[in-house]
């Protein structure tokens, strides 16, 4: 049969043009190719020109991408045009193979068409990407072309009668409508851009954000399509393979996402409200959320429900196929005839959908599209949360800068309910929106799966529907139950964790004493509570899990049998496979509507604490309300002004950041010129009724220094936050002098009158006040950064100011000197350094006030002095700056110009020394003795070395064990190699992309082999009977359609027909039993497997947590010395929770997403084998895709991790210094290092949500090709009609899988990093608890005598380092009292821990009493043997746990050691005596009482050694007496070894040992050593004289 365009039929005249020539039918079709030609030839060149050019198109900058108007609608009427297009080639190709010859020109111009307008849309992104309109002259000429000629194909048409119920009608007449938009649109483009026809064409600039060139998130910038597949995203992704995604390769934000913008919006929204009559009512936050996030959900709503709908046409078109798979064999043709019009066959629109083949062409369009406006959904409420989150963040962050004073300190609000919002709150209504949309897609899906099933199935479906809704409550009740558990849960881990930090920071301690043991099993005590809770997580998760994979297998079954029992006519495959496929759609809104609803639930709560957080009190300034307001003109707005306004803030003429101009206020001349401050009749409040500050009468002098001084709690403080404006006014007025005439900008750079002056002078901005508060509030930054504060370096003025601060020896121990990062996150310093620095901070800063609020309290004597010197007098007050001086060092008073006495918050006195002097003796008196006191206490301390220099030590210390630590901790060192690596690519690249089996491996095996065994042979047997099920219902459902065609051709034999009936109906009956059977089975299976993966998990949490406990414990001292806390912490918070809560779930998720992927792929290939040969081509896809995913998706959570915590921080940092930031200022300065923050965390939250969009629509348009290639392989083989309806509802449950499968696979990867962790701490060595001798052979009472000989001693701290001591010789006499002196590092503390074998003995031997002590059993060792350490360690819980853990003393022996220690009439007063509570770290004891504590606890220890290392270093001079005089009295019978550092603390020893270097340089008494001129001791004596 040739082919001819118009085909050669026998009869036909399909040449002639008798008729004229637009009657012939293939002539119209011939005119119709005309535009396509035309088009096609045009636009080729064209674009080969362009691409031949560009051959780097990639790298046109994308500044260019200017959208033309009307640019989505052109896309879409596109699309739809190509939708329709293949619609006409379809029916072409149908109705061909009704005629006699082939016509060509049924479907040949279709075809052009297809192409054609693939051509237009690539021709239009080409054009719009290069910004050169005038090319698009070539596509409106062809919309006009083609609209003709469609226009005269459709008016022959109706000519001949052809109307709607014909298909080629309906086409041809859609198509006239799509070009007639088409080319409206494209008049719109010369419209507006005046491309053409006009004389001056418009000049467009692209957005704004793109000239930008840091923003990387293209998503609002691109083209439709790539819009919607992430198409944009590909370079990212896949780069990510060969290096890391870095904040730098995610640029900033798009304008319109950036936290500002959104604030402004919020801010608006929630503004408005509040301008009505009603002042009383609170502005809801739910409507200004939905004012400003609205429309962006609405969108998402619709896509959501557009999604919904083509959802259905899933099982509808599964229907449709197994319905028509019989019906295609015997073709009707005898209505041949009646359909030719105009020489060719016309199909009725009915026909189309009755082919097979086009319905699973539909089917794979429904699913493509259905997946596309889902994830469009998805986006869209992801960004509009995104912003929201934004905005809350930056509206409590706004709020907080203006909280008042007295909410924090009255403890209204405090900082872990700040914390709260913004860590917790905020995140829950984002996630709220992110779930939002469900709340109104969820119940009308709900609805038309109902109806349609009903439609399908009559009433069983109800019944079915029925089961599905009982069970949806007790979901709800299952998802509440696991939030408590979570909760409880969470209590008992922070216990745990709170008892495991002491532990650790007292681990030194433990092992001396051997008590590791002991506060080991509280730990564990601890962890079996949360334990138990954590079956009940467990419990909960796995019924949650359980009901998810029951309720469709119930549903089914109790549909199916009632179906079979009730309905006369029996269930066909094709209905059967259709509801099938309803119930699996039907499911997943009603598991989630549980989660929503609890969702929206915690959403209102959220609310509620946000509004409370938001109406909370603001900081206030009514002083100024009698009219002594002139609003600056350059505000440019008129304030309206109620009576009393709250909010006005004391701003200095600062330029805010532009989004919120301040009231500012000119302040009115004073008197005197001379009077920075003045406070006429001041009564001040924190907030309660009662005055703190009553009858107030001050001025502060410019440029000179006044002293506040007082009792403790006088109001001394109060009175410089009152002058502060932080203290509620009750009456009176705080009057500050003018300011010079010039606007600071926050750079301190001038704009104003006076630019002649010298820089010093100028940028004083007088009302900034640099402010050191009483208690040290250091950033998370460096130390340079938390010194300059914002302000310019000026390397003189700081060199300067570090000097006067004498900060440059603490300096220099640092790590990296100045740019250490320092603060909760950084290096831990002690309150006196802290101290320091904020004091450093204030003097650096240039402004006119300086408030210091008692600097000294944290100092010593030395460094007081010196700061007083250097810093204040001098470097102060030769700037003439005003200095208010808070301070209760009475001998500086003789430096004060003023002086300001309080005493129970009013002023007792006011003036010079000298006044005072004259005016009130008493009081000078009484100051007089307190001075001489203090001169007393002066030339003590002078004798004692000081505590800075102590400070110095233990900073020292921390460092000098982190240098000698050889392995930095592991992750550094993984993260090494993979640098090292870089070169050769393949290598890392294989690296990033491996999943860890490993470590699933030991994760599993720690949870026991047979919990393993059981989980993964249910698990097989549980898909096993699910597809058993299936199978079943396919060879039901065909045995009862083979029975009635069979029954149908004896029709005419009537008895044979009532048999058959019958006997189909025991047939049909006894498939009932066994489906029944296999449902039952497959819902127990469903409830072992989710028991079993959940239990298996508590296992394996048990089982790790538990080694890695005791693996610590246990660990060697070196260990903690060269690892950080923070470190070993991590595992024990942050790892295990992943642990214990988040693997299991995702472990179940994978498993079970894999399988049903796999048992799918399965049921597919067993119906029609040939399937396989197109899988082939589809899993290498797959495997490209997951595999580049999963690296991106690791980079991007750890971007967002770790992007959050600085973010969080940042709060609680200003949340802490609210008072010094509004002091100085700088609330501008941290309002946009938050903006930056969230955005920054923003961006990397959604390029994360970005890329799972990106791996979700690739995955569902591979499951929809399976679909397709499923569904067409079986229309080709034709099997069973049952079968085929089961490999194809099998094929809609893959797409729908498919990305569970990568998603979990991706977050499992990132989760068993912490399983990789816990691992690597668990391969450490353990300390050799067990000794040569055995514990029986050691006396009761060993050491009796306390004997003790060292002999050719070497030790080292670890195989790999240099011996620290370097055999040492030495014999002490049972009760000699023994002195050990030595410079720092010279071995002193290592010999101290080497009697308790705490460090590597590696050659010669300490004996004690007879025996090796290297050979006992270390418990035995330590237990018998007491130390007093430098730092006293005390442990949270009573007195008695910190004196006799064991419990193995009377209380008479507890009591006589407090005696011994001077404590016994201070516990008694204690209440609850031994039992009194003593709080973390000993906090509520001074240093002084701790150490006496610490003697105590020796004291209880009846041993006849006491070892005591540097005791007396962090202490008084009185305790250090009573230290002296117990060590003399109470232990006069015991060898008491003393490690000193003072020397003449062992100038009464017996024998004093002098070290240096790890060897004994000397020893003897120490009068025979004084003795001697050249001996180092006598060296050392005179050097602390």
């Amino acid at each position: 049969m040739g082919l001819s365009f118009c085909g050669n039929d026998k009869d036909s005249n399909a040449y002639s043009v008798d008729n004229g020539v637009l009657d012939n039918g293939c002539f119209v079709d011939a005119l119709n190719l005309v535009p396509h030609v035309f088009l096609l030839f045009i636009t080729f060149p064209i674009l080969f020109i362009g691409w031949g050019s560009q051959s780097s198109k990639v790298q046109i900058h994308h500044n260019t991408w200017l959208h033309f108007p009307g640019h989505n609608l052109r896309w879409i009427l596109t699309f739809t045009l190509l939708f329709v297009h293949v619609c006409e080639i379809a029916e072409g190709i149908v109705s061909n193979t009704q005629m006699e010859s082939n016509h060509l020109h049924l479907f040949m111009p279709a075809l052009m068409g297809f192409i054609a307008a693939t051509t237009s849309v690539v021709y239009y992104h080409n054009i719009e990407t290069a910004n050169f309109p005038k090319l698009l002259l070539a596509l409106f000429i062809y919309w006009i072309l083609a609209f003709i000629t469609k226009m005269i194909k459709l008016w022959k048409f109706a000519e001949a009668s052809l109307g709607v119920q014909h298909l080629r009608f309906c086409i041809t007449a859609l198509l006239v409508i799509l070009y007639g938009l088409l080319m409206a649109v494209e008049i719109n483009v010369i419209r507006v851009r005046k491309y053409v026809f006009f004389a001056n064409p418009q000049r467009v600039k692209p957005p704004e954000d793109l000239q930008d060139l840091g923003v990387r998130f293209l998503q609002p910038f691109v083209n439709l399509l790539s819009k919607a597949t992430y198409w944009w995203m590909n370079p990212l992704i896949i780069g990510a393979h060969k290096r890391p995604i870095e904040l730098k390769k995610i640029g900033k934000l798009p304008i319109a996402m950036r936290a500002l913008t959104n604030y402004l919006s919020l801010k608006d929204a929630y503004e408005e409200q509040k301008n009505t009559d009603d002042p009383e009512k609170s502005p809801s936050i739910w409507r200004s959320m939905y004012r400003a996030f609205g429309r962006p959900i609405l969108l998402s709503s619709t896509f959501r429900f557009t999604a919904d709908l083509l959802g259905f046409a899933g099982p509808l078109c599964i229907s449709g196929i197994v319905e028509h798979l019989k019906s295609t064999t015997e073709i009707d043709k005898s209505n041949k005839t009646g359909n030719m019009i105009l020489g060719v066959y016309h199909m009725y629109s009915t026909e189309l959908l009755q082919n097979t083949y086009v319905l699973a062409v539909l089917l794979f369009l429904a699913l493509v599209l259905q997946r596309t406006f889902l994830q469009a959904s998805y986006y869209v409420t992801i960004e509009t949360g995104i912003n929201l989150r934004g905005a809350l963040l930056a509206m409590i962050y706004n709020k907080i800068l203006r909280l008042s004073t007295s909410n924090m300190s009255m403890g209204e609000m405090t900082l872990g309910q700040i914390n709260n919002l913004v860590a917790i709150e905020t995140n829950q209504l984002m996630w709220f929106l992110f779930l939002c949309p469900n709340l109104w897609a969820m119940p009308v899906q709900i609805i038309m799966g109902v109806i349609l099933l009903y439609y399908l199935l009559g009433n069983s479906a109800i019944i079915g529907a029925g089961v599905i809704l009982l069970l949806a409550p007790v979901q709800y009740l299952i998802a509440t139950k696991l939030a408590d558990t979570q909760k409880s849960t969470l209590d008992y881990s922070t216990d745990r964790l709170k008892k495991t930090t002491e532990i650790l920071k007292g681990i030194k301690l433990l092992k001396l004493y051997a008590w590791d043991n002991i506060f080991c099993d509280s730990v564990e005590e601890t962890r079996e509570k949360e334990l138990t809770s954590l079956k009940t997580f467990a419990l909960y998760t796995s019924m949650s899990i359980f009901m998810n994979a029951a309720i469709p297998i119930a549903a089914v079954l109790a549909t199916f049998v009632t179906h079979a029992y009730i309905e006369e006519d029996r269930l066909g495959p094709a209905k059967a496979f259709a509801s099938l496929a309803l119930f699996h759609i039907l499911v997943t809104p009603l598991f989630l509507l549980s989660t929503v609803v609890r969702f929206a639930v915690k959403a209102l709560v959220s609310v509620q604490k946000l509004s409370e957080f938001l109406q909370s009190d603001e900081i206030g300034d009514d002083s100024w309300r009698n009219g002594e307001m002139s609003m600056p003109l350059e505000t440019g707005k008129k304030y309206k002004y109620p009576g009393d306004t709250k909010a006005i803030n004391r701003k200095g003429r600062f330029r805010m950041d532009n989004y919120e101009q301040p009231m500012r206020r000119q302040l009115r001349p004073t008197e005197t010129e001379d009077v920075a401050v003045q406070v006429d009749d001041g009564y001040f409040t924190w907030g309660s009724s009662l005055s703190t500050l009553s009858d107030i009468n001050i001025r502060i002098p410019t440029g000179q220094l006044t002293m506040i001084v007082g009792q403790v709690g006088c109001g001394k403080s109060s009175l410089l936050l009152a002058m502060l404006g932080e203290m509620q006014n009750i009456s009176g007025k705080v009057s500050w002098s003018k300011m010079p005439d010039c606007e600071i900008h926050l750079d301190g750079n001038i704009s104003g009158h006076d630019s002649g002056l010298p820089y010093e002078e100028r940028s004083k901005n007088r009302y900034s006040v640099a402010y050191a508060a009483q208690k040290s509030w250091l950033l998370n930054a460096t130390v340079e950064d938390n010194i300059t504060f914002g302000s310019p370096f000026n390397k003189q003025r700081y060199k300067a100011v570090i000097d006067a601060c004498s900060l440059q020896p603490d300096i220099d121990l640092l790590p990296f000197g100045d740019q250490t990062e320092i603060g909760e996150r950084g290096i831990n310093l002690s309150g006196g350094q802290r101290q320091r620095i904020c004091v450093a901070r204030a003097l650096y800063q240039n402004t006119n006030m300086v408030f210091l609020d008692d600097p000294f309290s944290a100092l010593d004597i030395h460094l007081s002095d010196h700061l007083m010197q250097e810093g204040i007098l001098t470097f102060l007050q030769d700037n003439k700056r005003t200095v208010v001086l808070v301070t209760h060092k009475l001998q500086y008073l003789i430096h004060a110009d003023w002086i300001i006495a309080m005493k129970d918050g009013s002023v007792l006195r006011e003036g010079t020394l000298k006044d005072i002097q004259t005016h009130d003796v008493e009081l000078y008196e009484h100051w007089k003795t307190l001075m001489n006191r203090h001169d007393q206490e002066l030339e003590k301390e002078t004798e004692l070395e000081s505590q800075t220099t102590l400070e110095r030590k233990t900073l020292r210390r921390a460092f000098y064990s982190r240098e000698a630590k050889n392995q930095i901790d592991d992750e550094d060192e993984e993260e090494e190699v993979e640098e090292d690596e870089d070169d050769n690519m393949s290598t890392t690249t294989s690296r990033r992309s491996k999943i860890p089996w490993r470590d699933c491996w030991r994760y599993l095996s720690s949870g026991g082999f047979l919990m393993v065994f059981l989980m993964v042979f249910s698990k097989l047997a549980k898909h096993s009977v699910m597809v058993a099920i299936d199978y079943w219902l396919a060879k039901w459902t065909s045995s009862n359609q083979r029975n009635e065609s069979f029954a149908n051709l004896f029709a005419n034999s009537t008895n044979y027909t009532e048999n058959n009936d019958g006997r189909q109906n025991t047939e049909h009956h006894s498939y009932v039993p066994v489906f029944i059977i296999l449902c039952g089975a497959a819902i127990a299976l469903c409830l072992i497997t989710s028991l079993t993966v959940e239990f298996l998990g508590v296992a394996a949490a048990t089982n790790l947590h538990h080694n890695l406990l005791n693996k610590i414990i246990h660990a060697p001292i070196r260990f903690f010395d060269i690892t950080p806390l923070g470190q070993i912490l991590n595992r024990f918070s942050a790892d295990t929770n992943i642990i214990d809560q988040h693997i299991p779930s995702t472990l179940e998720s994978l498993t079970r997403s894999t399988l049903l992927c796999l048992s799918a792929i399965g049921v597919i290939a067993f119906v029609t084998p040939t399937f396989l040969i197109a899988l082939v081509p589809l899993a290498v896809a797959f495997y490209f895709i997951q595999k580049y995913f999963r690296v991106a998706s690791r980079d991007l959570q750890d971007l967002d991790d770790s992007t959050q915590l600085p973010l969080l921080c940042h709060f609680s940092e200003t949340a802490e210094g609210l008072t010094t930031i509004r002091a100085f200022r700088h609330e501008a300065r941290f309002k946009q290092r938050m903006l930056e923050l969230t955005d920054t965390n923003n961006t990397a939250y959604l390029f994360l949500s970005a890329a799972n969009r990106w791996l979700e629509v690739r995955t569902d348009y591979l499951g929809a090709m399976i679909v397709l290639t499923a569904a067409v392989a079986a229309i080709r083989s034709s099997p069973q009609s049952g079968l085929v309806g089961l490999g194809l509802t099998y094929a809609l449950t893959v797409t729908n899988y498919l990305n569970w499968v990568v998603r979990n696979l991706a977050d499992l990867e990132v989760q068993m990093a912490a399983v990789k962790k816990v691992n690597s701490f668990l391969s450490t060595e353990s300390e050799n608890y067990e000794g040569s001798i055995d514990v029986s052979q050691v006396p009761e009472d060993w050491p009796q005598h306390g004997e003790i000989k060292i002999q050719d001693l070497c030790v080292r701290y670890d195989p790999m380092l240099k011996p620290v001591l370097k055999h040492v010789n030495a014999h002490i006499n049972p009760g000699q009292k023994v002195g050990i002196c030595g410079r720092t590092g010279s071995g002193k503390s290592s010999l101290s821990l080497a009697f308790f074998n705490m460090v590597d003995v590696f050659e010669g031997k300490i004996v004690i009493d007879g025996i090796d002590i290297c050979k006992l059993p270390l418990h035995t060792l330590r237990s018998r043997l007491s130390i007093i350490l430098q730092d006293p360690m005390l442990f949270s819980g009573s007195i008695r746990l910190n004196l006799d853990p064991e419990h193995t003393c009377t209380d008479d022996r507890l009591w006589e050691a407090l005696e011994i220690a001077q404590l016994k009439n201070m516990v008694k007063a204690l209440p609850g005596g031994l039992d009194a509570v003593v709080t973390e770290g000993g906090e509520n004891f001074s240093v002084g009482q701790r150490q006496l504590f610490c003697l105590a606890r020796a004291f209880v220890r009846k041993s006849s050694i006491l070892i005591m290392d540097e005791a007396t270093a962090s202490i008084d001079m009185a305790t250090e007496n009573i230290l002296q005089k117990v060590v003399m009295t109470a232990f006069a019978d015991r060898t008491v070894v003393t490690i000193a550092h003072r020397v003449h603390t062992i100038l009464t020893a017996d024998l004093v040992i002098v070290m240096k270097r790890g060897s004994i340089m000397e020893n003897g008494r120490p009068e025979i050593l004084m003795e001697q001129e050249d001996s180092m001791f006598a060296s050392f004596v005179k050097a602390d004289m």
